[in-house]
């Protein structure tokens, strides 16, 4: 592998879609499907990644004993488990207060289940999106307290709950805080709230900020489960395998796009390991549903499971998720995963109208630096799926709010680009006065606005962010991992790529260049997703496809121009396992003229 990580692969200084095409590592053409000189792929692709070259054989194969920091290096961590193992000790009601989202149902069904295993059963209140929206609230704290928990446990949520906080302290209810997202430097009050990202953290705390809270749920059970220990616990009963839990950690993660790198990548390579066992009913139903005929994979979580788990908290029953990973009756997990599959349906009929709304302002917001969307009647359950889908449209970030005119206000979801952090934008909106709630990390937000206060919100975000987005912006290029010849492009090929994995945000998939070829054949298929099949000069022929890119200016350019040309591709590679043979496809990202 020669060293030109600076220079553009295949000469692409312009693709169709206007990037350059850039090594992510060194130059890695391979010539007839073999690499050659001193590294493997999957070691190439870990040093490509930043992995240090005397620290592969721990990323090579990430296990849980390689990445995972003592617990008590967390702030309040040893008091929360403390307080938890006072209440199981003494018999106390528990409820788990989780959020609608997949991190919030499998945060709360992890710590459930856990207390399960120790001999006590908890309660739960997941809270409506329509109704009570996101976060714990003091009304529904209290009456919690009122029903009998001395001890209520949020995930996923509480981090900015001040008021509602408050009110459970004055009504002599104990609350635990488990959140990872961003805090304001003045805490809530709790008895305990651990989260990487408080602003007093510890570095050894703070560097495992890009957890999703089902990941801090599973660091709070270890120290759970050691606080029992030492206190003699499990003197006369089985002390759990809490590994089992994994399968949660692993599809909360993905589905909360968390970066897969360092813990998380160790949490998703086991997790994943664990859901094939299959031992969690739910679970098992849910994989059922999604009509996988195989153990999932890392893209399944976020493409099959998540989405599912998900639609309950957008368009159906907030409660769906969690009764569905906790339940140990089949029967019910069946009904729960149909029920829940019936939903996804409908919220892609919601989401395709709600986008269509949106994507029709966008002629009107060219100049703006961020997009701010918003309509009357627009579902809330799926403005954040929406947001996401226009800022991949426009590479911009994307804020769309659905507004309740009765109320006068709107509920938004927005997600960002690459070096633009939204979250700290949104919470710095709410401190100027702009905003009734706000919050988020780096790549995702929300809130809720005053109708009135739309236009003067998308102009201040406007303002301060212009500067990061038209950096980000700016160095726009497409970072690929290695080249091959059509012919190259096999199966044989993708599971070595998979050997470096899993991959997700933070450890991005290995992306492929191929060419040059020829076009055979271009259509449409499905909603505006573009089928290819090309072939190369060394006779190898390849099979592609670029979803939602028909109607994009590059997708245009192959379906009408590409018949006499030929071309460079760019996308990641997949097994395609629906024929009788499974076989390599490119999941088609760019392309360039190669003459």
């Amino acid at each position: 592998m020669a060293s030109r990580a600076l220079s553009h692969v295949f000469g692409v200084s312009h693709s169709l879609s206007g990037r350059a095409w850039c090594w992510r590592g060194g130059n890695m053409e391979i010539n007839g499907g073999v690499i050659g000189l001193e590294d493997d792929i999957v070691t190439q692709l870990l040093l490509s990644r930043g992995v240090d070259r005397n620290d592969l054989d721990r990323h090579r194969t990430p296990t849980l004993g390689g990445f995972l920091p003592d617990p008590s290096c967390f702030r309040d961590m040893d008091c929360a488990a403390e307080r938890i193992a006072q209440a199981i000790l003494a018999r106390e009601t528990i409820t788990v207060y989780g959020d609608y989202d997949v991190d919030g149902a499998t945060s709360a069904a992890l710590l459930i289940r856990l207390m399960r295993m120790l001999g006590h059963e908890a309660r739960y209140y997941i809270p409506d999106r329509l109704l009570e929206g996101y976060g714990p609230s003091g009304e529904a704290l209290v009456k919690i307290g009122q029903e009998g928990s001395s001890l209520i446990v949020t995930v996923d949520c509480g981090a900015m709950a001040h008021e509602a906080l408050s009110m459970a302290r004055d009504a002599g209810v104990d609350v635990i805080v488990v959140d990872h997202h961003k805090c304001p430097p003045d805490l809530p009050p709790a008895i305990a709230l651990v989260n990487p990202n408080r602003l007093d953290e510890s570095d050894e705390a703070a560097a495992h900020g890009h957890l999703a809270a089902v990941g801090v749920a599973f660091l709070l059970a270890i120290a759970l489960v050691r606080t029992l220990r030492q206190q003699g616990y499990f003197k006369d009963r089985a002390e759990p395998d809490i590994r089992g839990l994994l399968d949660l950690v692993a599809l909360g993660t993905v589905a909360d796009v968390a970066a897969l790198h360092g813990l998380n990548r160790a949490f998703v390579a086991q997790g994943l390991k664990v859901m094939a066992k299959r031992h969690n009913t739910g679970m098992s139903a849910l994989i059922d549903a999604s009509r996988l005929k195989r153990a999932p994979v890392c893209s399944d979580l976020g493409f099959a499971l998540g989405p599912r788990i998900n639609a309950g908290g957008r368009v159906g029953e907030s409660t769906l998720g969690v009764r569905l990973l906790t339940t140990e009756d089949q029967g019910e997990a069946r009904a729960i995963a149909a029920q829940l599959s019936a939903l996804n349906e409908e919220r892609r009929a919601i989401e395709a109208e709600v986008q269509e709304a949106a994507e029709e302002q966008l002629a009107a917001q060219h100049n703006r630096a961020v997009h701010l969307l918003s309509g009357e009647g627009w579902h809330p359950g799926v403005i954040g799926i929406v947001a996401g889908r226009i800022k991949e449209k426009t590479g911009k970030p994307s804020l769309v709010v659905a507004v309740d005119r009765d109320k006068g206000e709107g509920k938004g979801s927005g997600r960002s680009i690459a070096g633009v952090d939204l979250g700290a934008a949104i919470i710095a909106a709410r401190e100027q006065g702009l905003l009734v709630a706000g919050g988020g990390h780096a790549m995702a937000a929300g809130l809720t606005v005053a109708a009135d206060k739309l236009d003067a919100l998308g102009d201040w975000l406007d303002e301060r962010l212009e500067g990061s987005v038209s950096r980000a912006m700016g160095e726009q290029k497409m970072t690929l991992d290695l080249a091959v010849s059509a012919r190259g492009l096999t199966s044989d090929l993708v599971h070595s790529l998979e050997r470096a994995g899993p991959y997700g945000v933070g450890w991005p998939g290995p992306r492929v260049a191929v060419g040059p070829v020829h076009v055979i054949k271009a259509d449409i298929v499905g909603t505006d997703h573009l089928r290819l099949i090309a072939g190369g000069p060394d006779g190898g022929s390849i099979k592609a496809i670029a979803f939602r890119a028909a109607s994009t200016e590059w997708g245009q350019a192959i379906l009408h121009g590409a018949r006499s040309r030929k071309l460079w591709l760019a996308g990641r590679v997949k097994i395609d396992d629906w024929g009788a043979r499974p076989a390599a496809e490119l999941h088609l990202e760019d392309a360039a003229w190669a003459d």
